[in-house]
């Protein structure tokens, strides 16, 4: 018995097609030329030639069907014929993750973008042991995530700020949720009892001082939750709790 079909995934283009992200915005009949490591993923590695089908969106419009009119060894040419799907509306949930060494951050930056992440906020707080982001490496990571998982809006990252600063301009009508080791609410049930925008803060690999943990249970909007009886790593923190909010008021 054939499987029904997912609105949520068209049929056309084929699901093999290549999809990345490029500079919108985008319309019918537009003419887009892709260089760079674009195009050298496009020639070399997916083989495309004149007449396939490629996927690519702008961030602004949203999934458009293109048609290679040109493959060459360093461009590819395409037009734009139809959008497929718009741009989507993604939760409005914010990430506030500390930062932590390179290839950690590197799974949070993608995993974030796979889950649904609207805003990515890093945090400097006293035990990082990371103290700068590289800003380029940091979008591009969350460019391919959001072109393997199908995505239409990118998460907007935004520049590391100290934790005093996060705090002093936390917006009032936002729940922040304080994934706090030493103890808090259940999660999940926490998650659902506070609908509407929000934010999760999450700790470095040394956790929050008693002093910054003090500071955030005292903004009004914060909420401290429990990710259960095990002490987890920051990434793995961050990655359970945004797929338990996804669960109890995302779009899962």
């Amino acid at each position: 018995m054939t499987p029904p079909h997912n609105p949520a995934i068209p049929a056309w283009p084929p699901r093999s097609a290549p999809r990345l992200f490029v500079p919108g915005p985008l319309e019918a009949g537009a003419m887009v030329e892709i260089d760079g490591p674009q195009a050298h993923y496009l020639g070399r590695v997916m083989r495309v030639a004149m007449g396939d089908a490629i996927v690519l969106c702008d961030d602004l419009t949203g999934e458009w069907t293109c048609r290679v009119s040109e493959a060459g060894k360093r461009s590819v040419i395409a037009v734009a014929e139809a959008l497929t799907r718009p741009r989507e509306d993604v939760p409005d949930f914010w990430l506030v993750p500390a930062l932590l060494k390179k290839d950690r951050f590197d799974l949070v930056l993608e995993k974030a973008t796979e889950l649904g992440v609207r805003r990515i906020a890093p945090v400097l707080t006293r035990r990082c042991v990371a103290d700068k982001l590289n800003a380029e490496r940091a979008r591009a990571i969350t460019i391919e995530a959001a072109e393997q998982c199908a995505r239409t809006a990118l998460p907007e990252l935004a520049e590391p700020v100290k934790l005093d600063a996060l705090l002093r301009d936390w917006p009032a009508d936002r729940t922040l949720f304080f994934a706090d080791e030493t103890g808090g609410a259940p999660a999940a049930a926490t998650f659902a009892a506070h609908p509407g925008p929000a934010g999760l803060v999450v700790g470095p690999e040394g956790g929050f001082d008693e002093a910054e943990r003090a500071a955030i249970r005292a903004l009004p909007q914060a909420r401290a939750i429990t990710l259960g009886p095990r002490v987890l790593r920051g990434e793995t923190a961050t990655i359970a709790a945004v797929a338990l909010w996804m669960g109890a008021a995302g779009d899962w």
